[in-house]
């Protein structure tokens, strides 16, 4: 990749945005769509900028906090009396953590902090903001994998993550199923089709030990 298209990319896109934002001021002055487009355009040449030189850190900083700052933008001028943008700055942080981290995102431990941290937070925002549905369970139930998932990965136990992971998914929709329709039992369906991944599992590992 040449300086001259990165410079050609800079250029463009500064070009751009300021002809969107003339038109929309012409046009339709009170709903600011710029941003939309503006955002995107942004992107363009600071991916190929951090590309070039091989600035992956940084450029996982920059566009995160670009991110978060047009999804904020988004919440105020469009649903001010929720502060949804709390439910999704979080996930985002999380990328340039990792690119910092490097070789530590790849733990056991890491993995068991980040989950306790997600899960504390979710069920924060849960009790405080919108404690109408114990909606914390899902991203709970996502949390979850990342830990098990490095640890039997590095144990090299499939089956036993097969017998871990079909206990958390069956867990999962007992919850579900409980909170959200207490009078109809149909966790017993999802739970038929998640027994099999261990069985299989344990009858592909008894025919190979027999071998």
């Amino acid at each position: 990749m040449r300086k001259q298209d990165v410079i050609s990319a800079w250029l463009g896109s500064i070009i751009s945005i300021l002809f969107f934002i003339i038109v929309n001021f012409l046009t339709s002055p009170n709903y600011l769509w710029f941003i939309y487009p503006s955002f995107f355009l942004l992107l363009w040449p600071l991916s190929m900028q951090s590309f070039k030189y091989g600035n992956y850190k940084i450029h996982s900083v920059i566009v995160s906090t670009l991110i978060i700052f047009f999804l904020l933008a988004i919440n105020y001028l469009h649903s001010p009396e929720h502060p949804w943008i709390l439910y999704v700055w979080y996930p985002i942080i999380w990328w340039p953590l990792l690119m910092f981290l490097e070789k530590k995102r790849t733990t056991v431990s890491l993995g068991i902090v980040a989950s306790i941290v997600t899960i504390v937070y979710y069920s924060f925002l849960n009790i405080i903001i919108s404690h109408g549905y114990p909606w914390a369970i899902y991203p709970i139930f996502a949390v979850f994998w990342w830990p098990m998932a490095l640890y039997y990965t590095k144990e090299k136990d499939y089956f036993k993550f097969s017998i871990s992971a079909s206990v958390l998914i069956i867990l999962f929709f007992i919850t579900v199923n409980m909170v959200s329709s207490p009078h109809e039992i149909w966790a017993v369906y999802p739970t038929f089709v998640t027994l099999w991944w261990p069985l299989s599992m344990y009858h592909y590992y008894y025919r190979f030990r027999t071998k």
